[in-house]
């Protein structure tokens, strides 16, 4: 993993600062009579750090919604965000003393615990995804253009399937313009030579195309796939296998099509958690503290 120099910089001022806090809580709990309490001086400075680097954390979230806010770059913002936001768990344990106190407190920590672990696990998911995506997905494609691409796939699986039918049928009138010519080789396919072609294309394949969402259909699967189109190719003469293999690299870029989407929801919607999580951290966090000073 190559660790760029913004990256180094804040994983070592984290460490700095972790290594410290560390050294000075350790000899401060084992002094404490009856444990190391938020309500002491170094209880409250680690309350109060350990909030100051989730409020820190909070901004980015801020700082996209308003992208004229051009406060720093952003890929500092984003690693001040993994690691201050990463470090502010021990610190939050030291000002607690590692107890989890009443309801208020135990949600508090509950949810911090709950947000940091899914920030760690969204920052594995953006280093590691986009490589998996990569080799998988070779033919990637704009994620806005995808539901256009896959209507153009059923489109011209639609004209494969109309040329092959084209040419039992000359006379027919939707021939498209890009039928090569018919051999008599190839005038002698019957309309029973291709049944098997259209009942494959009308029964598996194109409810298949049609329906991108569906997850358990026999064409999503690439082992599958390749025995249904092996299979009908012994079925068809040869003058079609070509026709037939036209459609197979088809299914083969809708599966491809339907890895990119799911590979991006997962890179994505584990912010529907972790977003309304850390709001709520500290919404709760603000309460915790205006109690803490009243009472």
């Amino acid at each position: 993993m190559r660790i760029d120099d913004t990256h180094k910089k804040w994983l070592i001022a984290s460490l700095a600062i972790f290594v410290v806090a560390t050294a000075i809580y350790i000899p401060y709990a084992m002094a404490s009579p009856h444990g190391p309490s938020g309500a002491s001086a170094l209880g409250l400075t680690f309350g109060i750090v350990g909030f100051a680097f989730m409020v820190f954390a909070g901004f980015l979230g801020a700082r996209k919604r308003f992208p004229l806010w051009r406060i720093g770059r952003a890929q500092t913002w984003m690693r001040g965000h993994l690691w201050l936001g990463l470090l502010a768990l021990p610190l939050i344990f030291y000002h607690g003393g590692f107890r989890f106190g009443g309801p208020l407190t135990s949600a508090l920590m509950i949810l911090l615990i709950i947000v940091v672990a899914s920030g760690v696990f969204g920052a594995a998911l953006q280093h590691y995804l986009p490589t998996v995506m990569t080799a998988e997905v070779p033919l990637e494609t704009i994620f806005e253009q995808i539901e256009n691409v896959q209507g153009q796939l059923l489109d011209e699986a639609d004209q494969i399937v109309g040329r092959v039918t084209a040419l039992v049928s000359p006379l027919a009138t939707a021939v498209p313009a890009r039928v090569a010519i018919v051999t008599e080789e190839v005038a002698a396919i019957t309309e029973t030579d291709i049944a098997p072609l259209r009942m494959f294309y009308e029964r598996e394949m194109r409810p298949f195309l049609e329906k991108p969402g569906e997850r358990k259909h026999s064409l999503a699967d690439p082992a599958q796939a390749r025995a249904m189109f092996e299979g009908l190719r012994t079925l068809l003469p040869p003058q079609i296998h070509e026709s037939v293999s036209d459609l197979s690299e088809i299914c083969e870029e809708e599966r491809e099509l339907r890895r990119q989407v799911r590979l991006h929801h997962l890179l994505h919607d584990w912010l529907l958690l972790h977003i309304p999580l850390s709001l709520a951290l500290l919404v709760l966090a603000a309460v915790h503290i205006v109690m803490a000073l009243r009472y």
